[in-house]
């Protein structure tokens, strides 16, 4: 993309990328020790902010002349990416020309919603199946799953964007303006969008003790935020309510199955909606039993090692792809080579399979080149291309150990029958994928901090705005397309029980992840007004919604869905007047 690492002649390199990759991984942007972490603190015009305490802000490079740009990004400490493999302030600012900043802000723009769909890819066919593999193997409850593995692979995307973004104090408002933003746009586009699709009765139970919880959780980020700061234990504290609201979904779902049971309960609109033996489709076991049986070889076929490798690394199913329209077929290219790079590094472990996609060849494969990207994206290769002793890389050793286990296990297992500790591949599975998408969510945040700076946008806006439509669209597509299959009860339910996680667990696990490598108390001081305006409108459409469900009798129609969409366009324009100045405080 001609972004990275600048060698002395103004080209690129491969070298340059990696060795910068070990720079931003370490403790450049670290705070003197002793100090609070502050979180924020950005003026959006970029006026007289410090961001380190030296320096001025990153901002006020648009206000310099534009043969002074390159020299200031490159002397200034707040311009400093910390983490990622390319630095996006250096490329545009010093690569690009400044009559070619268009140009550059377009390939931006183009490589942001890739790193969206490298995003949604590596959530949905890698790292949601495996954390179901996980939880099959592990015998949990489907309740017990849902509100655990399953939450955390479609918030997936969220949560990592959230603690990359607090892991560094100049970007955290775009994990407050992701996790809000996200926050108000489900429970008012998307769960708006659902009414209007297919008019439902809601679950009642589920629904008031949901909305409850997220109030609560919404509360307690409001009042972290208006005393500024988070300590160890209000860091906990919300990863304990999101555990105490596992344990009130388990002991819920307990109680009513044995009323069920003893007859004392009979089903009520809080039970998602499930076809009866009556509706499901006639199954043709018996006749597709007799066609293979009849046209089974009389000696078993073995395939071999290279031909099932060929058939596991290809992305593409060519009868489908001759039925799907061009528009589709044009977006599976661009998914292509993500893909097989996915199929590279992930085993991904399927127990509705009766060979549990067990591939010998890919997955002895796997066992190399997983641990390989796990040390090659952590810390941003910083790990990886460390040495030990000063003469053999940590890389070098993991290829080492990982092609030793890896003969192992092909010598001693055969292409038909996966092996008994197959379920291993699952948590090796969980673990690369999440790698992948922690990687593309550092990305992320860092082109969303560039494309700030560009357009001398908050931190808050950019996240309420573009990092929480990105993460949410998967989510507003797979519920309203469940909606029109007839479960809007089930995808209504998923639009306020999958945000309780993200914001508990984005907001906990990012901060107490911080505190790890510097203070335990880390400063969350809003940059603006837009922060409030953006935590009351979560917190009011939640009123709205807690009061207006029962007092329609759970009954949601299409004016209970333009309510919504209504109520989010208005907070929409309320914060952009709100971040370009027409709405502001008055000055006491």
């Amino acid at each position: 993309m001609g972004l990275g690492a600048v060698g002395p002649a103004g080209t690129l390199s491969l070298a340059g990328v990696l060795s910068l990759a070990g720079v931003l991984a370490g403790d450049s942007g670290a705070q003197p020790a002793g100090t609070p972490l502050e979180l924020g603190r950005t003026d959006p015009l970029g006026g007289n902010a410090l961001s380190h305490g030296r320096g001025l802000d990153c901002r006020e490079v648009r206000k310099r002349n534009g043969s002074e740009w390159c020299r200031f990004i490159r002397s200034n400490p707040d311009c400093r990416l910390d983490g990622g493999f390319l630095d996006y302030l250096e490329g545009v600012f010093c690569v690009f020309p400044p009559r070619l900043l268009p140009l550059a802000v377009t390939l931006y723009a183009l490589w942001l919603l890739y790193l969206f769909v490298i995003l949604g890819v590596t959530a949905e066919k890698f790292f949601c199946p495996n954390l179901s593999a996980i939880s099959t193997n592990l015998k949990l409850s489907h309740n017990v799953a849902g509100v655990t593995f399953l939450a955390f692979g479609n918030g997936a995307p969220d949560v990592f964007s959230a603690v990359v973004a607090f892991s560094d104090p100049r970007t955290a408002g775009l994990a407050i303006g992701a996790l809000f933003g996200a926050g108000v746009f489900v429970t008012t586009v998307v769960a708006g969008g659902i009414a209007l699709v297919k008019p439902f009765t809601a679950a009642s139970r589920p629904f008031l003790r949901d909305v409850i919880f997220y109030m609560v959780a919404v509360f307690l980020t409001f009042v972290v935020l208006y005393f500024g700061r988070i300590t160890l234990g209000e860091a906990l504290g919300y990863l304990g309510l999101y555990v105490f609201y596992v344990f009130t979904v388990v002991l819920c779902t307990w109680i009513h199955r044995r009323q069920r049971r003893e007859g004392l309960a009979t089903p009520g609109p809080w039970e998602p909606e499930m076809p009866t033996d009556a509706e499901e489709p006639e199954s043709s076991g018996t006749n597709s039993g007799d066609y293979a049986e009849e046209y089974r070889p009389l000696l078993p076929s073995r395939e071999t090692s290279l031909r099932i490798l060929t058939a596991a690394l290809s992305p593409l199913d060519y009868g489908k792809w001759r039925r799907k329209p061009w528009y589709w077929r044009l977006f599976k290219v661009l998914k292509v080579p993500v893909e097989l790079a996915l199929l590279l590094t992930v085993p991904v472990v399927d127990p509705d399979k009766d060979d549990l996609n067990w591939k010998r060849p890919l997955n002895c494969l796997h066992v190399l080149t997983s641990p390989l990207l796990c040390v090659l994206t952590l810390k941003s290769g910083a790990y990886g291309l460390y040495q030990i002793q000063g003469v053999f890389p940590v890389w070098g050793l993991v290829t080492l150990v990982g092609s030793v286990l890896a003969i192992i296990i092909f010598i001693t297992t055969s292409n038909e029958e996966p092996p008994k500790y197959h379920c291993v591949f699952a948590f090796l599975g969980f673990l690369a994928s999440a790698m992948w998408i922690n990687a593309a969510a550092t990305e992320l945040v860092n082109i969303l901090r560039t494309l700030g700076i560009i357009f001398q946008l908050s931190n808050t806006v950019l996240g309420l705005t573009l990092l929480a439509w990105g993460n949410s669209i998967g989510d507003t597509f797979s519920d309203l397309t469940m909606a029109r299959q007839g479960y809007p009860r089930m995808a209504f339910s998923a639009c306020f029980g999958g945000i309780i996680f993200n914001i508990l667990v984005g907001v906990g696990l990012g901060c107490l992840l911080q505190m790890t490598s510097s203070q335990l108390v880390v400063k969350l001081e809003p940059d603006s007004l837009l922060v409030w305006i953006l935590a009351g409108a979560l917190g009011l459409s939640l009123v709205f919604s807690f009061v207006s469900v029962p007092a329609q009798c759970f009954q949601l129609g299409k004016a209970y869905g333009v309510c919504l969409l209504l109520y989010y366009l208005a907070f929409l324009c309320v914060a952009l007047l709100t971040e370009f100045r027409v709405i502001r405080l008055p000055v006491l």
